[in-house]
């Protein structure tokens, strides 16, 4: 796979989805809301990197008392966001930027999360890497994601439709995020089931 190719296949597939994305995902998001609020209940420190940032649904859960940096590869999702950052409270530096090409110093952020980022990234294992080069020693990463069922019949079953999934919304539906996380080099600390073991909340550590 060449992975540039991918990624601007991706950046343009977001791009011109961004105008209908809030309502394409306006039913689900309700169930998402209470996940993406106990997702960024875990983060630490001042400064923050969310990476994938899309149309700002997080925005309202920052914590109060940080600094975040938040970046999206997609212009047209960014776009969005900054329209919502402005009507709202959150503090916040929004930047267009590959997560699998970071343009931050090593050892930059106290924590870094995402959400429902890794089943898009082209090449997952390489963005996870950035976040553990961006993220301090000892720092926390937080992430909210699809991920392949443990079942083996709906495992097969999602394989089998993951072709679908990627062609209409972009997301792969069959991912090994916990093991990519450790494929990084950070410590995976916890990894909770919330719906079905199809999404999880997996905390990982950089190692100190």
């Amino acid at each position: 796979m060449d992975i540039n190719k991918a990624t601007e296949a991706a950046r343009r597939r977001y791009d011109r989805i961004a105008p209908l994305y809030d309502i394409m995902v306006g039913l689900v998001e309700k169930r998402f809301r209470k996940w993406r609020q106990m997702m960024w209940s875990k983060v630490e420190g001042r400064h923050i990197l969310e990476v994938g940032v899309g149309t700002g649904k997080n925005l309202p859960y920052y914590p109060s008392h940080a600094e975040v940096v938040a970046v999206d590869f997609s212009g047209g999702m960014l776009k969005r966001a900054r329209s919502l950052a402005a009507r709202g409270k959150a503090s916040v530096s929004l930047r267009q930027m590959d997560i699998q090409k970071l343009e931050f110093e090593d050892n930059a952020f106290d924590t870094v999360a995402a959400s429902f980022v890794f089943c898009s990234v082209p090449d997952p294992v390489r963005g996870l890497m950035e976040i553990e080069r961006v993220c301090k020693p000892g720092g926390k990463v937080v992430l909210l994601e699809h991920v392949i069922s443990a079942n083996p019949v709906l495992a097969w079953l999602m394989n089998l439709v993951n072709p679908v999934a990627v062609w209409f919304g972009g997301e792969n539906i069959n991912r090994r995020t916990a093991d990519n996380v450790r494929k990084s080099g950070l410590v995976v600390e916890r990894v909770t089931d919330l719906a079905g073991g199809i999404v999880k909340l997996i905390e990982a550590r950089k190692k100190r």
